[in-house]
């Protein structure tokens, strides 16, 4: 079954014209900081890259490594470091396993964690009636499949048939299973399809729907991370809905959203102290707790001054490395370019206490790449955005496979950079500036500038120009 799945896998990255074997992606840059923390994070994170004859076929490690495991918070975050790192054959088996053990048995949930047999990890799971999940997981890994197809412009992560049920039945069985409609987060039971008689001592029982991320938490309802992750999972639904054409039914669902992003505002925010609430308890109170990177992560967010206060509210706290592994790129994100920087060196730096979790380098490279870097893929419109978020000083990447292709880019100042075309697909590149420039010089020729303002404010100068194969093209914006 498994070999088989392998089999398909390998026939569909063919089909879809991705190549399974290419160079590696390089990144170089005036600040040796962060290329030696590049080097060690590409390192660390292909080091857990499963072997091919393993029985569940390609993988890599996204869970804690003496468990030869994956799970679906870690992989649904991994999963863009990985595409990066050309771990394409195993981001689509790992999500394939996922997205085809959703079950009514099971209330709609998958397996919480899979091993390098082709089983779920038997520290998370006994039976169908009796294993650990965490709820937000289903809407998160929706979020992650949708990602992975900007990425890659692969249409499987949306069109195959797994992933197509997995989506319908998130978003409607998986809701009303668990009770988790927007005007009953407050309202429903802190546990749910429980076992008769009930052990509150066993977690396969207790901890079976826990719902949020955060554990350790007895007889919680809701968790702040939940909501925005049914935000983002309804909302990813509805943007599925709509790069297929079926606009009626995208409507509905980002309707439905909305309804949750409104209920998070209208209930979560204290705006006596000024920050979110973390969890609604069994007794119906609000509690705090330390801010997780979720709200930001889902980009739940609308309201600028209450972004910023996120911001600041985690960088007033230790966190753990799991949640302080999603910051790079968050941070580079919402414009904290130089806090994001020191959540680099921070996660890379040799004494820093547990960072050899996989999360923490498949983290840093998103965070370099997407974050510094400042690349964005867009599959709908073969769009490369691109955005040096560096006051000063020069950085490359070289041979990154992204929509399809490989690129060079070369971020050369803070107004010039050059990209290369090294596959065979044409893209267009969104060269983007932060600034007021009213033209840019495009291989010598001249070319009026477009503006727009960031979520922070800023203005971004642009142009948008198509690369085909082979070319180069360097773009360097003038006052």
């Amino acid at each position: 079954m498994i070999l088989h799945q392998y089999r398909s896998i390998f026939l569909v990255l063919i089909f879809y014209g991705f190549s399974v074997a290419s160079a590696q992606v390089s990144f170089s840059s005036s600040d040796k900081d962060l290329e030696r923390a590049f080097i060690w994070a590409k390192g660390m994170a292909l080091h857990y890259k499963g072997a091919d004859t393993d029985p569940v076929g390609p993988w890599y490690e996204a869970a804690l490594p003496s468990r030869y495991a994956f799970c679906m918070r870690d992989a649904s975050h991994q999963s863009i470091g990985a595409e990066i790192l050309g771990l394409s054959r195993e981001n689509l088996n790992m999500f394939t396993l996922f997205t085809k053990n959703i079950s009514a048995e099971k209330n709609w949930c998958s397996y919480w964690e899979m091993n390098k047999w082709g089983k779920p990890a038997p520290e998370d799971y006994r039976n169908d009636n009796e294993f650990w999940y965490n709820l937000p997981a289903n809407f998160d890994l929706l979020f992650a499949t949708w990602r992975l197809y900007q990425w890659t412009g692969n249409k499987y992560y949306i069109n195959d048939p797994a992933f197509m049920r997995f989506q319908e039945k998130t978003v409607k069985e998986y809701v009303d299973a668990w009770v988790l409609s927007a005007d009953s987060l407050l309202k429903r039971p802190a546990h749910l399809h429980t076992q008769i008689p009930y052990n509150a001592k066993d977690d396969f029982q207790s901890c079976r729907g826990l719902p949020s991320y955060s554990e350790g938490v007895p007889d919680m309802k809701a968790g702040i991370d939940l909501v925005a992750a049914l935000y983002r999972g309804l909302q990813t639904y509805s943007d599925i809905l709509a790069a297929k054409g079926s606009h009626t039914e995208a409507k509905l669902y980002a309707q439905k959203a909305e309804r949750y992003r409104q209920r998070l505002e209208a209930d979560w925010w204290n705006s006596k102290e000024g920050f979110y609430y973390a969890w609604y308890s069994g007794d119906n109170q609000f509690r705090n707790d330390d801010q997780s990177p979720f709200l930001l992560w889902f980009d739940v967010l609308k309201d600028s001054a209450r972004v910023r206060a996120n911001l600041a509210h985690i960088a007033a706290v230790k966190s753990n490395v799991e949640s302080t592994s999603y910051f790079p790129y968050l941070f580079y994100k919402n414009g904290n370019w130089d806090r994001a920087r020191k959540y680099i060196l921070y996660l890379s730096d040799p004494s820093m206490p547990r960072r050899e979790y996989p999360e923490v380098s498949f983290g840093v490279i998103e965070g370099i790449v997407q974050g510094l870097m400042g690349i964005t893929p867009d599959a709908q419109t073969g769009t490369i955005s691109t955005l040096f978020k560096m006051t000063s000083g020069t950085a490359a990447l070289n041979n990154l496979p992204v929509l399809q292709t490989t690129v060079n880019l070369t971020h050369i100042n803070n107004h010039q950079s050059a990209i290369t075309n090294l596959g065979r697909r044409s893209f267009k590149w969104k060269a983007m500036f932060s600034g007021n420039y009213t033209h840019a010089k495009f291989n010598g020729a001249s070319l009026a500038t477009h503006r727009e303002t960031d979520k922070q404010g800023k203005v971004i100068s642009w142009v948008l120009v198509n690369v085909k194969p082979g070319m180069h093209i360097k773009v360097e914006v003038k006052p």
